[in-house]
């Protein structure tokens, strides 16, 4: 009897999957096949309901277009503001998504779905904001139309002649909880448009002669039905996955096919006839126009088939995908089980089987015959619908070896291989137990001879398998009858019982040969499956950590080499969007036929339809949005590509090494996004910063220079004297902006040029102030410098560039008297310059480092000139020296900035002197 448990495994995913979909919200779309169905209407009367059943429903975001029917429908319902958003001097109004996720509420209407944000919002796409909505537990309802799903862009735009760009992946519809299809005829469609209650007249008359013709809007509704339906199947498909552990809590009836789609499952083989099953399945599935699957099922007995058999196989299924089945391979050793359940799991209601041979001769008397196959089945399952293939002579053969460098050929008539050292060894293995056992037979009952003979059997059973070890209980029991039995060395019998014992011993090492097979098998197949696995975790592990696209192209070649062995490469396209090849290809690899799969994103090469004479077999990454590279493969073992399971799990890889590609190449668009909004705000704040206190000084000095013409003599000088005052000012500006783009260039170059010197604090303390004077005016300087101030090594010049601009900013913020102070600390001197003013500005308190950021001006909207580079240069040459700059309110009013440099003792005055 079977165990019916279920897996622990599955419960374990399950309950990860029904906690991961209670913290998610749910999304609903109103689904029709163009515009003006009555989603947004449908939609906003669904609101109502709810809001009258208490519920508290929210709208982000609706459009109307103007129809009065349904603006009628947003009364007594919440409204989000919108964001208002400045692009190239419009203002634009977007749904905020962020008050949004503030408010949180039960219900979300966010509308047009395939919406494209303006740019300035966190999300490129309307539904990413709803992605991120879902992810926050909110439940989202959406309208969408059929022609704004990516995989039909091409096909809408055909048929319609209109090219959609804003477009949605498929697979936001394929995940949404919940797809409501808004539906109307065309012609009464075709009515509402010419009321005017789709858009407004002008914009009617125009959509009524190109997209909404009648041919158009028919098509359109037969793509979005079967849209539709295709999703109504997965649901009652996940359903039905969902309910498959209830098969053993008496509900066994939730898993029988429901004949809801029609599906057919094709049922291969190792026959001849398998071809024809296959080509009727395809036939009778385009005649109803509906899914179909083929499946093999390998029992440990097909497994032993030669190779050229079990290649004949694997054309079959390839056949069977290229007139388009999603094929399988099955393990196990109850072929109707397995069919059964994979028609239960697929939902197929027919299953299409090859007509079973007839028994003729003395077998059909035999009692220990096998159930047929449609038998066994219509026990298994009684609903399922199951049809014969009737054989067919005449049909082409196919060919046994269908990849490149396999002959066809050779071996048609190979038998499965003979494993000679395991017969060698049964033989040995009962040899040996009789020389044991022969002196020991005057000492130990017959019983316990037999014990050690089941032993040996159990043991070439457990190392050789089946055939084996049915040698070797052959073999014992002649030898236990022989050596053992009285008579002794005579195949007589003296009494009756012993045939027993021989038919024990016999059936015992045969059941034992045969259980320990299917071990073997199940063993087998259970590797595969955990290899298979194990390749894929560890390839996501890694490239989940990935960061640059070399890291996936080595990540995704040696995962791919490492599972299929041969030979593997990853193909990245550049800027110009061409692939990148190999300087030194290797051996056997085309340019041509993996440019042909980039740019067709198809499969071509060895085991495909496409060159496939060639010896790689070449795969488009194809990612969510792109095709990004060619996967090439060069395989140990060719015939690996036929194996459906195999070639899943190079689909899978090559797969995630496309999203990691993907991942990886939007992080460095949003990188460079940064980096350009960056120098645009740095390239306006310094053209916002400059703009006035350029002008001014340049607009001063045309002034007096064109009333020099107009002035007399003796106002001559003090027009000069103005004109030098300017001309100071704006060389001062100049000045600063220079500095600072050579100590920033230096600083990230790791190249500043400090001329270092053993200096007098006082006489640089003093030079600074007199530099100062022309900015100081007749403001009053004092100093507070310690009497044993030592020689400090620094740069003079850069150093005193620091006070005449910490000088200068006390002049323009502060108040008189300004103090410089100065004083040495054990390894370190500190400068201090202070005003008496109104201190530093409320809003940076707690952050006063802002202040040293270049163009951060104390007072935003200050008439004081300067761009805000002077406090920025200081803390650039102070950090150059090995420094700090501070600043803070100083006690009794005011603001004090302290720059602390390090300093060493000087030395002795005769090496000052060198």
């Amino acid at each position: 009897m079977l165990d019916a448990r279920p897996d622990p495994d599955a419960l374990l995913a399950q309950l990860r999957n029904d906690e991961a979909r209670a913290q998610r919200g749910k999304l609903r779309i109103y689904f029709g096949a163009s515009a003006g169905v009555g989603k947004t209407w449908a939609m906003l009367s669904a609101a109502q309901r709810e809001r009258a059943a208490g519920r508290d429903v929210l709208i982000g975001v609706v459009e109307t277009h103007g129809r009065s029917e349904t603006a009628a429908l947003l009364a007594g319902l919440d409204t989000l503001p919108l964001r208002e958003l400045d692009y190239r001097g419009r203002t634009l109004a977007e749904f905020d998504l962020d008050a949004a996720l503030a408010r949180k509420p039960a219900v979300l209407l966010v509308d047009e779905l395939a919406h494209t944000n303006a740019p300035g919002s966190r999300h490129a796409k309307r539904w990413q904001d709803v992605q991120e909505l879902l992810a926050a537990g909110i439940e989202v309802w959406s309208a969408l139309n059929v022609q704004h799903l990516e995989s039909l862009n091409g096909t809408v735009g055909a048929i319609t002649g209109v090219r959609v760009h804003e477009t949605v992946p498929d697979t936001v519809l394929d995940e949404a909880d919940e797809v409501v299809l808004v539906d109307v005829t065309p012609d009464e469609l075709t009515a509402r448009l010419a009321a005017g209650k789709v858009y407004l007249p002008q914009q009617a008359e125009r959509a009524a002669q190109n997209f909404f013709r009648k041919g158009n809007l028919i098509a359109l509704r037969e793509i979005a039905l079967r849209r539709t339906a295709e999703h109504v199947e997965d649901d009652v498909r996940g359903w039905r996955v969902e309910q498959s552990g209830a098969a053993g809590n008496g509900q066994g009836s939730a898993l029988q096919a429901w004949n809801t789609s029609g599906a057919i499952l094709a049922c291969v083989g190792p026959h001849e006839g398998a071809a024809q099953t296959v080509r009727t399945a395809a036939r009778l599935a385009s005649q109803l126009n509906v899914r179909w699957h083929a499946a093999y099922v390998e029992t440990p007995r097909l497994q032993r088939l030669a190779a050229q058999e079990r290649d004949r196989i694997l054309a079959v299924l390839k056949l069977a995908e290229e007139l388009g089945a999603a094929t399988a391979v099955l393990t196990g050793s109850d072929v109707a089980e397995q069919l059964a359940e994979q028609a239960r799991r697929l939902n197929c209601a027919t299953l299409v089987l090859g007509r079973s041979q007839l028994v003729i001769g003395w077998r059909r008397w035999w009692p220990a015959r096998p159930v047929p196959l449609p038998r066994a089945l219509a026990q298994r399952a009684p609903a399922l619908d199951i049809l014969e293939v009737g054989h067919a002579d005449s049909s082409r053969r196919l060919s046994r070896a269908p990849i490149n460098g396999l002959r066809a050929d050779e071996g048609d008539h190979e038998k499965a291989p003979v494993h000679w050292p395991g017969y060698a060894w049964a033989t040995a293995t009962s040899v040996a137990l009789t020389l044991l056992c022969t002196p020991l037979a005057g000492v130990l009952e017959l019983a316990n001879i037999v014990m050690l003979f089941l032993l040996g059997v159990v043991g070439v059973a457990m190392r050789f398998g089946r055939g084996p070890s049915a040698l070797a209980a052959l073999l014992n029991v002649a030898a236990f009858d022989y050596f053992f039995v009285p008579p002794q060395l005579s195949f007589a019998v003296s009494d009756v019982q012993y045939v027993l014992t021989f038919a024990i011993m016999l059936g015992v090492g045969l059941l034992v040969g045969q259980l320990t097979a299917g071990l073997r098998f199940a063993a087998g197949v259970s590797t595969s499956r955990e290899r298979r696995a194990r390749s894929l975790f560890e390839l996501t592990r890694e490239l989940s950590a990935a960061l640059e696209s070399t890291q996936v192209v080595a990540l995704g070649a040696a995962a791919v080499q490492g599972h299929f062995g041969g030979h593997a490469l990853v193909l990245v396209t550049d800027t110009n969007d061409q692939l990148v090849f190999p300087k030194t290809p290797p051996e056997g690899f085309d340019a041509q036929v993996a440019d042909w799969a980039f740019r067709h994103g198809q499969p071509a090469g060895l085991a495909t339809a496409t060159l496939a004479a060639q010896t790689w077999h070449y795969v488009p990454l194809q990612a969510p949005m792109r095709v990004r590279g060619v996967l090439a493969l060069s395989p140990a073992q060719p015939r690996w590509l036929l194996i459906p399971e195999q070639a899943q799990q190079l689909d899978t890889l090559a797969r995630q090494i496309a999203i990691a590609l993907e991942r990886v190449h939007y992080v460095e668009v949003a990188q460079q996004a940064v980096v350009e909004m960056e120098s645009e705000r740095l390239r306006n704040a310094l053209l916002g910063a400059i703009s006035h206190d350029v002008r001014t000084p340049l607009t001063a000095l045309i002034a007096l220079a064109e009333s020099l013409q107009t002035l007399p003599p003796e106002e001559h000088g003090n027009a000069a004297r103005a004109i030098v005052a300017q001309a100071h000012e704006l060389h001062a500006l100049v000045n600063n902006l220079l500095d600072m783009a050579r100590l920033e260039s230096g600083i990230a170059g790791g190249a500043v040029n400090l001329r270092r010197d053993w200096q007098s604090v006082e006489e640089v303390v003093g030079s600074s102030i007199r530099a100062a004077r022309t900015s100081l005016g007749d403001t009053v300087v004092q100093t507070a410098l310690a009497a044993d101030l030592p020689l400090v090594e620094f740069d003079a010049v850069l150093i005193e560039r620091v006070l005449v601009n910490l000088l200068e900013n006390a002049t323009k913020y502060g108040a008189p008297p300004i103090v410089v102070g100065a004083r040495a600390e054990p390894g370190t001197l500190v400068l201090t310059v202070r005003d008496h003013g109104p201190g530093l500005p409320a809003a940076l308190l707690g952050r006063e480092q802002k202040l040293f950021d270049k163009f951060t001006r104390g007072e935003a909207e200050s008439a004081t000139p300067g761009v805000g580079l002077g406090l920025a240069i200081c803390r650039a040459v102070v950090s150059a020296h090995g420094g700090e700059i501070t600043a803070a309110n100083a006690q009794g009013g005011g603001a004090e900035f302290a720059v602390t440099l390090p300093r060493r003792e000087p030395p002795e005055p005769a090496e000052a002197q060198l």
